[in-house]
């Protein structure tokens, strides 16, 4: 086995393209590691996004984006994982025991934010991830219908913090678990954010890799305290291709990047309306609108979800769509989404806080 020849492979794996992002593995914060063997070569990758039920179609890509070097000798390759904690804003550091806290944020209702919210969840969870969501909509909960938990309430073992309710594998926390379904939540501004502030700091979460952040929409009290005075490793966009939507979306991105929190892409909601009958396949509400968002503002699209009457049917019954239909085609495009996302997200700065030592001065008496 020639150096130079191990030299080529190494450099082929780090311009290895992720599968639908446009990171290559050396910017995405992947280590690599290229080695002799016996009949050939070994590499090793370890990449910072959850891949247990992607690693095999992973490590396909990466043998055949390999293969046109013409190499002889055999080539074994092997992909695993490990989420790091990334860099917040600055002057604050990580929440205890979460790596990463992403705000799902659209800056307009009824864009179906809180549907991709659960979905991601769920996707990053089947990949192997820790993962939590906390429903930041004070107002209008909706993750409690959404994974099924209608009517269940919290406990205290300590009598000073909530322990998580748990479905399909992932942690939650809701007002919607506190309250009755049908009480309004009639509160001003500093409850609300005094609220979630408690929903946040006093839940038990335990280690999470994601702790997803459903936001409500606008731009108010809520998404300030959290933005400005949370730990955020990242944000994701939704919004629809309709116009109006991209103008609101628009405002949300704007004031995450004024706080210096990463975006890690825009994604477009109901981007096509898929028929139930026929299959056919129509732009209802525009087409394009996400993406020339992202050019705009130099954003990854992190891609398009279809409008199917399946998606809200599994929702509303406490199954989505991941979960309903695991290996199915809609339940594919989440997959796909969190991996770009969680992919971005690991390209991002880490936090190197927990390195260092706490250091104490004490006063000889």
């Amino acid at each position: 086995m020639s150096s130079q020849e191990q030299a080529a492979l190494e450099e082929r794996v780090r311009t290895f393209l992720i599968p639908n992002t446009n990171l290559g593995l050396g910017d995405s914060g992947a280590r690599l590691k290229v080695e002799s063997a016996a009949n050939g070569y070994r590499v090793a990758v370890r990449v910072g996004f959850p891949t247990e039920r992607s690693a095999d179609e992973l490590a396909d890509a990466l043998r055949d984006h390999t293969s046109s070097l013409g190499i002889e000798a055999d080539i074994e390759i092997s992909v695993d994982w490990a989420v790091e904690s990334h860099s917040v804003q600055h002057g604050l550091k990580p929440m205890g025991g979460v790596s990463n806290l992403i705000a799902v944020a659209s800056g307009k209702g009824g864009v179906g934010k809180s549907t991709v919210t659960v979905n991601l969840a769920l996707a990053f969870a089947q990949e192997g991830a820790r993962v939590g969501i906390l429903d930041a909509d004070i107002y209008g909960p909706s993750q409690p219908r959404m994974l099924g938990l209608m009517g269940q309430r919290p406990v205290s073992r300590d009598g000073k913090s909530l322990e998580p309710l748990e479905a399909h594998g992932i942690k939650a926390m809701s007002i919607g678990f506190l309250v009755d379904e049908r009480q309004p939540m009639a509160w001003r501004g500093p409850m609300v954010t005094s609220a979630l502030n408690q929903l946040l700091n006093d839940t038990n979460w335990g280690r999470l890799d994601y702790l997803l952040v459903d936001m409500p929409p606008g731009t108010g009290d809520i998404q300030l305290t959290l933005s400005q005075r949370v730990s955020v490793s990242g944000a994701i966009i939704v919004t629809t291709p309709q116009a109006i939507s991209l103008a609101d979306a628009r405002k949300g991105l704007e004031m995450f990047q004024k706080v210096n929190v990463p975006i890690l892409g825009i994604v477009e909601n109901m981007s096509r309306h898929i028929c139930s009958s026929c299959g056919h396949e129509e732009p209802i509400f525009g087409h394009g609108g996400a993406e020339r968002l992202a050019v705009e503002y130099d954003l990854p699209m992190l891609g398009g979800l279809p409008l199917d009457g399946r998606i809200r049917e599994t929702t509303d019954r406490g199954e989505p769509t991941v979960i309903a239909e695991p290996d199915g085609s809609l339940a594919r495009y989440y997959l796909q989404i969190a991996r770009a996302a969680g992919a971005q997200l690991a390209s991002e700065g880490k936090d190197y806080s927990q390195l260092f030592p706490t250091i104490t001065v004490e006063e000889n008496t």
